[in-house]
This record gives C-alpha cells, structure tokens and sequence, in this order.
C-alpha cells in the first residue's frame, strides 16, 4: 500500500524526487493550448474533504484532470456523513467502489493515517493522500512551497526561512519544518509565547517572539493565518495588537533583504498578518505557490498511481 501521509514519512532523495517530478509537468504543459495528458486515464481519484478547502481541494482537482484520471468529488455536508456515517464506513466504501486514490482533509490530527490502516486491513490497494489533517501535517503543501522557494531563490540549504504567526494551530508549520530541515534549511518560528506549541523546544528549530529582530537577514518570510476557528479563549489581547506585533507592515517588507521573498500558504487574511499592499507586491510568491500546488499534486498522483515508487509502504 502506497500513501502519502507525512512529509517525515519522506527521505531527502524523495522529496527532491517530487519536487523535480513537479518541475517536468510544468515543463511538459508550458505553452500548452489544451492541458491533458494521458497518464492517469482510467484512474478513479476521490476527493473526501470534511473541512473547507479552496486551493488545495481544487488544485488537485485540477491535477487529476490534467492527467485524463476521473475525478469525483465529495464533501461531508452533501454525503452519508450527515446521516451518522462514520470516517471508517465512508473511506471503505469508496475503496470498495474502486477508488484508486483518496485525496482526504479532516479537522482531527492522525485521521489520513487511520483511513490508510483501515484500507490496509481490508486489502484494498487505494492510496491515500493526506490533504491536511487537524495541526498536523499537510505534506503537499510543503512540497509546493519547497518547490517555490527553490524557483525563486535556488537551493534551499543554507536559508533562512522565517515562519510568523499562529504556529500552535498549523499543519503547514510541521509540515514545513519537517521538509525544510531535511533540506538544510535554517527555520526560525516567529510567534507570541500563546501561540507556540508544547515541545518546539524539541523540533529542529528556533524560536523567537520578536519580528523586527529577525526579519532583516531572511531569505524567505512566510507568513501564516490566525485559525481563529480552532482557537478556543484568548490568544493574543487584539487584532490589532497582533497585526503590530507579528503582522508583515510596508515597514517591515521594506526591511528585507534584496531577494528575499514572501510567502503565506492562504487563505490570506489582509490587514491582519499581511498588509492589504503588501500582498501584492513583486517579491510575495503567493500565485506562484498556488500554481505550483498543481504540478506538485500532479507529481504525487503520478508517483503513487502511474509508477512502483513507493514514498510510504
């Protein structure tokens, strides 16, 4: 059984295997009037989203179509979930329908995982992708933005990468940290003390409460959405407060270094962590992140459907 779960799953070789595997279907499509190709064409991809999802639920709509495979979407609210089914029931059922992959995004952390266990068990050969589950990882994600990093500024060894704002609640984070180490990064996690979970003293990572001090000798600042729909009392005093403190402002964008980018995995929330102006600025790779999400996520549904490489047995 082939899935991707986890970027800690992954090994260095497989990581950049992806990552140049996303690099020749932009290349392959480049120019292109009509985009398919022929690679998944009697493919059956589900799409099981049981939280809300813009980017990451349509881009790899997008890639399973591009790629000829059969895409069907389905989300919680308009399936026998709302009548009391359970993950366990609705993953077998479309296994057993015949999907031949589950691209999955679910509130509880570890849920991607028990589904791929549970298919496992019952000896259906679908692989599972893990489209974010709960804050704890969403490995297509940090792909992509490895992938962007790598576009614009080179290799990724060596960098400074600043990630700022609601580190407790992020899959992103763990994702991105897990990816960014293997890669030789230097990851510095930027947040008030409120918002930095139990144990980053362990991760491969440094803290810092204070922006400012960071922000100049970056080579990358990726700014992150406060997940006000996870939080559950007081985080921080004020929007306000939190947008002085650890929003990315005209000021400090001014102050980054020649080169270095901007970055935020979306939705953005503007006036919040990113200035209105700011967002829009020549160096922030927001679309370029987006766009690669396509050819990344073509890249994976190719790696585990159309090859014997296996990045998770």
């Amino acid at each position: 059984m082939k899935h991707l779960l986890s970027i800690s799953d992954l090994s260095r070789e497989e990581i950049v295997g992806l990552m140049d595997e996303a690099d020749r279907f932009r290349e392959a499509l480049e120019g292109r009037e009509i985009k398919k190709l022929p690679t998944l064409r009697g493919r059956t991809i589900y799409s099981l989203f049981y939280e809300n999802s813009t980017r990451t639920r349509s881009s790899f709509e997008t890639a399973g179509k591009w790629m000829s495979a059969d895409v069907i979407n389905l989300s919680a609210s308009s399936s026998s979930v709302k009548k009391g089914e359970s993950l366990k029931d609705t993953a077998l059922t479309l296994a057993s329908i015949g999907a031949d992959a589950i691209v999955m995004r679910h509130p509880s952390s570890g849920a991607a995982q028990l589904v791929a266990d549970w298919i496992g068990e019952n000896g259906y050969p679908t692989a599972v992708i893990n489209a974010g589950d709960g804050s704890h990882q969403h490995p297509t994600q940090a792909l992509l933005d490895a992938v962007t990093i790598r576009q614009r500024i080179g290799d990724i060894e060596g960098k400074k990468v600043l990630i700022v704002g609601d580190v407790l609640h992020s899959r992103v984070v763990r994702s991105n940290v897990d990816l960014l180490s293997t890669l030789g990064a230097d990851v510095t996690l930027v947040a008030p003390p409120t918002l930095l979970p139990y144990g980053v003293e362990n991760w491969p990572v440094r803290t810092s409460h204070d922006f400012d001090a960071e922000i100049a000798d970056a080579d990358v600042v990726m700014m992150l959405r406060v997940q006000q729909e996870r939080m559950q009392g007081g985080f921080f005093p004020s929007h306000r407060e939190y947008a002085t403190l650890y929003g990315l402002s005209k000021a400090r964008a001014a102050s980054m270094k020649e080169g270095a980018i901007i970055m935020h995995p979306g939705p953005m929330l503007r006036g919040m962590e990113i200035n209105h102006a700011v967002a829009d600025y020549d160096n922030a790779a927001v679309l370029q992140q987006v766009n690669n999400g396509v050819h990344l996520r073509m890249a994976v549904l190719f790696t585990l459907l159309a090859t014997d490489g296996a990045i998770h047995d």
